[in-house]
Order: C-alpha cells, then structure tokens, then sequence
C-alpha cells in the first residue's frame, strides 16, 4: 500500500466517501452502450476489461436523464441528480434573461463535486475530459488540482489548469475533437500522471464522436475499443482501483433506407396549434458532426399555458413520441430542476429523434449515419468496477444503481 496517498475520509452532498491507500480512477466512456463492451469482449480485443469484469464487477446502471454529456458528467461527479445540481442539458433556454445558452459554465452548477472534495482531503486530483466544454464545470472550485482538456491541452497552463507542457507529460500531440485519438489522449494522459506520482484521484471523460459515427461491430469501433482497453492494463499494472461507466448509450436514428429519421417539434405544433411555441433542443452543443443537434429529448416552451394539457395529449399520440410530461410531472419522473424546466418535455422512441425546425438543423454536418441519444432508451449504462465489491456494495448493485453512484462504489465498495 502506497502511505503517500491520503485515505483521509470526506464527505458532499450528504454522502461519505473513504478513498483506498491506492490511485482512483473513474472513467466516462462517452456514449459506451453496453453493445460496444459486448461486441469487443467477445472477440477477446478487451482482455483488461474483461479482467475487471470477471475479477471485480460488471453491471447495467441507470443513468441520469435527459441522456446527454453535461447532464450525466454533472452527476456523475456530484453523485447526485439533475434536480439537485442544475444541469439539465447542454443547452437551454434561460427564461429570466430570455435568451437561449449553452449550459457548459460552472455557474450553472447547483452541487459541490466530489473531485473538490477529494482535494481538499489531501487527494491528487486531476480531471482530463476530451471536450473543452466540460471543464469549467468539472473543475467547480478544484483547488490545488489539474484540469484540462484534450482538445486544448497545448494551451493548458500552470496558473489556471494546474499543469503545463502537457503533450510533453502525456508523450502525444494535442488531437482533433473528431477522432478516436481525442478519447485516447485522455486515457494516456490519466496513466501519464499515474506514472509521474502527479495524480492520485482521476476523473477521465471521453468524448462520443467513435459512437457516433460507428456501429459497435465496425473495426473503427473495435480498434478503438481495444487501444482504450491498452491504457485500463497500464493503469491496472500502476495500481489503480478503476471504475468505469458511460454518460449515456447511443442508438441509430435513421429509417429502413438509411435517411435520418426525425420529428420536428416545433414545426408540427405549430403547424397544428399556431405560433407561440419555443422547441429546446438540449444536445445542442458545438459538436455538430456527433449529431447535429439532434437527439430524443425535447423541451417545449409555451405562451399560452392554458393549452398545455390538449397540447401535451396530442403530442403523446404522435408516431415517434414515447414519453410527454408537463412540468410538475417532469420535474418528479425525470428528476428535473423545476425553475430551468420547460412547460413539456418530450422523449421518443428508440430509433428516432427530435428537433425544432427543419432550417434549424445541418445533416449535412455529420459525419456518417445519424446515431444519437437523449432518451430512455440510451438511459441505461454499463459499469465496471475493476476489484471486487464487499457485501454491502453487492447489494447495492442489486437494486437500482445509478451511474453517477460509481465513485461511491469504487471508493467505498471495494473489498
């Protein structure tokens, strides 16, 4: 046991951790339906994660909806839920400024975060995501940690991310958001400072353009499943206790020929009921070859609120349409910060997705077929934890874990 890594306990958001005497790492494999783990598992092209599933755990979580990137990352490292720490999507409309924004700032952050925590208790924090627009919000008052992003990493600088020269630290080039070697670079980086004693209590996000744009039995997405599963063993082989999950699953969106196969809201309720309705779209980021602001949530703004029942009724009948809520009724299903929450909320079907107009969006940007997610049917996750679980956490992996319960269970749960 290393006696240099602090086993101080600490505690936020009303729940106890008390970190192992060895490295934490948990990671967020962006958009990693369980598919993905199957398909290259079974062809024996992940045999680190494969260990971890035999010799620790392995399991579906539920996690947080809408199922989008800022959403579940916010929980995951709060370990708590929307309602409680704000996030609701990428994007939203904020009705007190009456202006439409991107939701990737830490002020919008309603909940401490467990890396904080882990800091102020004495632990080497770092956070790696791939995307630049998750930092701010993942490094809400890290004080004395590292943060940055793969996608700026040669901009990274003492003074405000904690580290500098960070392509020399990590042995590899800063790499282009759309590539597998985005996600790459934030394994390398977390075993990078493994290896240099400079991080002892790791958050690494990765990014989902891989899912995006490949099915899970394409060799794109098999090579980069078995090059992620390379940097799991370095960090196995360094010690490291490593908890894994996904912010969402992924689902191809497209009809029997192929072609996008999308519902614009805005559009067929304006058609129907007139002007007067403002369609979010909360996957809305500056990624648009992933999706092109495309996914199965919705949420719909209204002038008249005496219409929100025939409205919220007609809707649910539509072909497409699985799930609509008005707000009350959200806020307590989906677990929703009611004063950020639109009048309806509005979730489809597996292979569908949802938007606003058809001007308001550019197929043309993406890259390959359109796979999304957003809805129900990308809530569910994997996760791995790499030792096994003592007979409290085996339990609790028996009812209904979320995946932003995971550092719960790779701090706490371990035998």
């Amino acid at each position: 046991m290393n006696k240099q890594i602090s086993t101080n306990k600490f505690s936020v958001n009303g729940k106890e951790y008390v970190p192992p005497s060895r490295p934490v790492v948990v990671v967020c494999m962006d958009g990693s339906a369980d598919e993905y783990l199957d398909t290259t598992m079974a062809l024996d092209r992940m045999p680190n994660l494969k260990k971890m599933a035999v010799q620790g755990y392995r399991g579906m979580v539920r996690g947080a909806l809408p199922s989008f990137t800022n959403v579940n990352n916010s929980s995951i490292v709060t370990g708590v839920s929307p309602a409680v720490h704000g996030i609701c999507g990428n994007f939203f409309y904020d009705t007190v400024n009456d202006e439409e924004v991107m939701m990737n700032s830490s002020k919008y952050l309603r909940a401490d975060t467990i890396l904080a925590a882990a800091a102020n208790a004495g632990r080497k924090v770092a956070v790696v995501t791939a995307k630049e627009k998750l930092r701010d919000i993942l490094s809400y008052k890290l004080e004395g940690g590292i943060a940055f992003s793969a996608e700026k990493a040669d901009q990274a600088v003492l003074e405000t991310h904690g580290i500098e020269k960070v392509e020399e630290v990590v042995g590899h080039k800063t790499p282009p958001i759309y590539s597998a070697d985005a996600s790459l670079f934030v394994l390398r980086a977390g075993t990078a400072l493994i290896e240099k004693g400079m991080a002892d209590f790791l958050y690494l996000s990765l990014t989902d353009y891989m899912q995006h744009t490949y099915a899970p039995d394409t060799e794109e997405s098999l090579a980069f499943y078995e090059a992620q599963d390379a940097e799991f063993g370095k960090m196995l082989e360094l010690g490291a206790v490593i908890g894994a999950t996904a912010d969402h699953g992924m689902n191809a969106k497209i009809k029997s020929d192929g072609s996008p196969n999308v519902r614009f809201i805005e559009t067929m309720l304006t058609e129907k009921f007139g002007n007067g309705f403002r369609v979010i779209c909360p996957i809305t980021d500056p990624y648009v070859k992933h999706h092109g602001a495309l996914g199965s949530y919705v949420a719909v703004h209204m002038e008249d609120k005496s219409k929100i029942n025939e409205v919220k009724d007609w809707l649910a009948v539509q072909p497409g349409i699985t799930e609509v809520y008005d707000r009350e009724t959200g806020c307590r299903i989906l677990e929703q910060p009611e004063d950020r929450t639109a009048d309806l909320l509005v979730l489809s079907g597996r292979d569908v997705v949802l938007g606003r107009t058809p001007a308001d969006h550019d197929l043309n940007a993406l890259d390959g077929s359109l796979r999304s997610h957003g809805g129900r049917y990308e809530e569910m996750v994997p996760l791995v934890i790499s030792h096994p679980l003592n007979a409290t956490y085996k339990r609790k992996a028996m009812g209904d874990p979320r995946n932003f319960d995971v550092f719960d269970f790779t701090t706490n749960g371990i035998q």
